[in-house]
């Protein structure tokens, strides 16, 4: 370790957005864990106060500042680190870290940059003098030129010949990058990201090449050794975040992946990094020739999902490295029987694929491509591509059983040739969808640059699909080779013209059950112990036994999506954090990459693996746990609590009948009525002329809610006839198992937030907190303060009184939100959560009271909890969205 190092500052990145996700969180909270093992002080500065690094028990002090050079600056003034951390925050903190270099702050109050040298940071950044440096090592890079002005920009592309690649320097999830076919196409493009950019890129276009990408750790000692390789489904052209990628890669032959294994060391090394480096190449599928697209000096995206593939903590050995360690120094902490040099290898097969939200927006176009637009990631772990693959769709939770779509998907055969022909996240359901109607493989190929290797695989889970029918007899070699191509009971159910439970039942009865097989980053070569777990078919053992008879399951909140994000990984692991003081055994269940609850050391165990009703209760008979929290994830594991229940399993907390007794918008607004709490005027209808003829008692507006919604889906305030026609019709089609409720619409009126823990029905602490917005503003969307600011005491002890009131009605024990709108000096109730909101990280960390811990006390507490005043804090706190339309 290098000497004199007692105090270091790590910057964040910010707030999320496209581009720039919880992947971060992830590495930033690794880096102080591995710097807390050193016993160095750790500063960290980073806005986002719903993520688990700026919690209590990893920095030695947080500020929630902006990571700007004058903010960061006064820090430095005020603590004095020795060191920064440039590597973990993303693009925000690598620009920051450049200013504050070049700007001389960090030479005139001596703090070191730690890990890979800014020189190298810098040459990365600029594409040009990056290029110019590949080129000194006799490394290729497609013919390209830097431009600073539009007029530049298209004399290179009339000079290079289109198609042409035009990349941002300096920018984030290729932001601002893009194809263009012609000079019209390069002016649009060049104009935009001039506008945020100091130089673009134009570059020769590598049509349907493949994009590979390798991840490369070196310490100071020259040791250099890659993590992973991964191979991207999509060709080049669609941004790597925007891309189904497989880990390891699947198409190159030795010769191909050793080639071009032997470059990314080549120039890691020639830029002397220290730590984690990412290299994209572009790879000619009919030669060898290849060339380098891109290196990322930081941590990135495919930095988490590395780390996640492999079991290799990739941020938390790059911290060691920047301390001065050397691989053979640091221990691998998954495997507890090697060191960090030890290359991983695996025995097992990834898919990643992105999660879109594109409907969200009104007019986006759905075209993906060079730049980011996906807001989460997945990923499938299997011992077949088909396994991983079909795991990672359904992970998704956009209601896909697997890799063949519902059979109105495409309105026309028309229609789905379009989604063939053009990149949009419907194309994997387009190609499946093609080869189910005869087209080949190879037609698709040429279409869409996929490598028939993939297509052939997604073929191979046609064939078998339609060899099941209801005539069909499931015998137990059947059900097996249906099962290791990774379909689910409820696909079987549906070929068969049976439901999922008896397609379980039979499994069972046929022996059919899955294997709990281990992640140790050695393709189990070595023995080791290790709690990184996935379920599969493919296998005929288990690699451990359940867990001791104090086990509880943790559902996680599965891909980040436009309403649920890294705040319900915070609600995860302060969960876990909490019930290690009742010496509970943690079992996580979850399916993002980018996340901290995924992370190898949070919990006693971590399956890897699908939220759905058929992997959790195969997770729950193998490990028969003391009990399961549903309330901590999001509405994920809520809309599964009524079928866990009916499984068998033993909720913690507020019971299942419960939950959709605040779910279901009919039965609560009936429970509302029967306590006497005001709400807006609803009902529930089935026809539009019932539907019309309350709107025009009422008065429009009204507001159409469908049950089991997640952050305003589907619900929408209509103002005239035409618009409540028009849209009573989607959204009936959204939820066609449950009613769809309509209530009256207070224009102007104030929405406020009661938060609490409760346990048997008693509110044990609770907060509540105002919305700056009027009411129509999503509570996700709008700016929160706290304290409230502007109502009474008499109307806060009104508040409270109703909440208590609805509390004990339904017999909460755990974590509820209640809104609530004001207009006229009257309270309506709109909605009750009986889970942890997104507010929950803002209101524990500015009153200092971590309500997870509230939660777990309620659960496990052998007595009666007391009930927590809640100190009012000493300052104003407000909480403001980031909205991906303005990323």
């Amino acid at each position: 370790m290098m000497e004199q190092i007692r105090k270091v500052l790590l910057l964040g990145s910010g707030a999320l957005k496209i581009g720039q996700a919880g992947e971060f969180d992830y590495s930033g909270s690794q880096a102080l864990k591995a710097l807390k093992e050193e016993g160095v002080q750790t500063v960290l500065i980073n806005p986002n106060i719903a993520t688990i690094q700026t919690s209590k028990l990893l920095a030695d002090r947080v500020y929630f500042l902006p990571v700007t050079p004058y903010f960061v600056e006064k820090v430095i003034q005020r603590e004095q680190p020795d060191g920064i951390l440039l590597s973990f925050g993303g693009q925000t903190a690598l620009n920051c870290g450049i200013q504050l270099y070049e700007q001389g702050i960090l030479a005139r109050h001596n703090v070191r940059i730690l890990g890979t040298p800014i020189s190298a940071i810098i040459l990365t950044e600029d594409r040009q003098k990056f290029a110019e440096h590949l080129h000194s090592i006799q490394i290729p890079t497609p013919q390209s030129q830097s431009a600073t002005t539009l007029a530049e920009a298209l004399e290179l592309g009339e000079e290079i010949g289109f198609p042409v690649m035009v990349r941002a320097g300096f920018a984030l999830g290729g932001q601002g990058s893009g194809i263009a076919h012609t000079r019209t196409e390069l002016e649009h493009i060049v104009e935009h990201a001039l506008s945020f950019a100091p130089q673009v890129l134009v570059e020769q276009y590598l049509h349907h090449y493949k994009e590979i990408e390798y991840e490369v750790v070196r310490d100071q000692h020259d040791n250099c050794i890659t993590i992973c390789n991964m191979e991207n489904m999509d060709p080049l052209g669609i941004h790597t975040g925007e891309s189904i990628v497989v880990a390891p890669s699947q198409t190159l032959s030795n010769e191909e992946y050793h080639l071009l294994r032997s470059a990314s060391i080549q120039i890691v090394r020639s830029l002397g990094i220290v730590g984690e480096c990412n290299v994209q190449f572009a790879l000619d599928p009919y030669s060898t020739q290849y060339y380098v697209i891109e290196v990322n000096a930081r941590l990135s995206r495919s930095s988490a999902l590395a780390s996640k593939v492999t079991g290799y903590p990739l941020a938390y050995i790059a911290s060691k490295l920047a301390l001065g360690y050397g691989l053979t120094q640091i221990a691998n902490k998954v495997t507890g029987v090697t060191k960090a040099c030890f290359e991983p290898s695996l025995d097992y097969l990834v898919v990643k694929i992105p999660r879109w939200d594109i409907a969200k927006f009104k007019g986006v176009e759905e075209t993906i491509g060079t730049g980011m637009k996906s807001v989460g990631e997945v990923m499938g772990i299997g011992r077949t591509f088909e396994e991983a693959y079909q795991k990672a769709l359904r992970m998704l939770e956009q209601n896909f059983e697997g890799a063949v779509p519902p059979a109105d998907f495409f309105s026309s055969q028309t229609e789905m040739r379009h989604y063939l022909s053009i990149p949009t996240p419907k194309r994997p359901f387009a190609i499946a969808q093609a080869l189910q109607e005869g087209i080949t493989p190879e037609e698709i190929h040429t279409l869409t640059g996929i490598n028939p290797w993939f297509l052939s695989r997604i073929q191979n889970i046609i064939e078998h699909e339609q060899a099941v029918t209801p005539a069909s007899e499931l015998g137990t070699a059947e059900v097996w080779k249906l099962k290791q191509l990774g379909i689910s009971d409820k696909r079987i159910a549906e070929l068969h013209g049976s439901d999922e439970l008896s397609i379980r039942a039979l499994r069972q009865q046929l022996g059919v059950l899955p294997s709990v097989l281990q992640i140790d980053t050695l393709g189990a070569e070595f023995p080791s112990e290790t709690n990184y777990l996935y379920l599969t078919y493919n296998a005929q053992h288990h690699d451990v036994n359940r867990c001791p008879a104090n086990g509880v399951v943790v559902l996680g909140s599965g891909p980040y999506r436009i309403g649920s994000s890294v705040e319900f990984d915070w609600t995860s692991v302060s969960t876990v954090e909490a019930l290690k003081k009742y010496g509970k055994q943690a079992i996580i269940i979850n399916s993002n990459p980018e996340t901290v609850s995924t992370d190898y050391d949070v919990s006693d165990r971590l399956y890897f693996e699908e939220l759905t009703f058929e992997r959790i209760a195969d997770i729950y008979d193998f490990e028969q746990p003391e009990g399961m929290i549903v309330s901590v994830g999001g509405q994920t594991p809520n809309n599964r609590a009524r079928a866990l229940a009916a499984h068998g399993c033993r909720l913690l907390g507020t019971l299942a009948k419960n939950i959709d007794r605040a779910e279901n918008r009919s039965i609560f607004s009936q429970l509302l009525d029967t306590l006497g709490v005001q709400q807006p005027e609803w009902n529930t209808f089935t026809t539009l002329s019932e539907l019309t003829a309350f709107a025009e008692r009422v008065s429009y507006p009204v507001l159409i809610r469908p049950s089991y919604v997640l952050s305003g889906s589907a619900m929408k305030v209509c103002d005239t006839p035409e618009e409540l026609e028009l849209y009573t019709c989607q959204a009936a089609a959204l939820s066609p198992d449950h009613p769809v409720t309509v209530s009256k619409f207070f224009e102007y009126a104030r929405e406020l937030e009661f938060d609490a823990v409760a346990q048997q029905g008693q509110v044990k602490a609770f907060v509540i907190s105002e919305h700056i917005e009027n009411a129509g503003v999503h509570s996700g969307d709008a700016t929160i303060v706290l304290p409230p600011q502007t109502l009474s005491a008499d109307l806060q002890q009104e508040i409270q009184a109703i909440g208590r009131k609805i509390v004990q009605a339904l017999d909460v024990t755990g974590p509820v939100n209640i809104q609530f709108l004001l207009k006229d000096g009257q309270l309506y109730v709109i909605e009750t959560n009986l889970r942890a909101s997104r507010t929950f990280p803002f209101i524990s960390k500015v009153t200092g009271i971590n309500f997870m811990d509230i939660f777990v006390d309620a659960i496990f507490s052998q007595e009666e909890i007391l009930a927590l005043e809640v100190p009012e804090p000493a300052f104003v706190a407000l909480k403001a969205p980031n909205s991906p339309s303005r990323a």
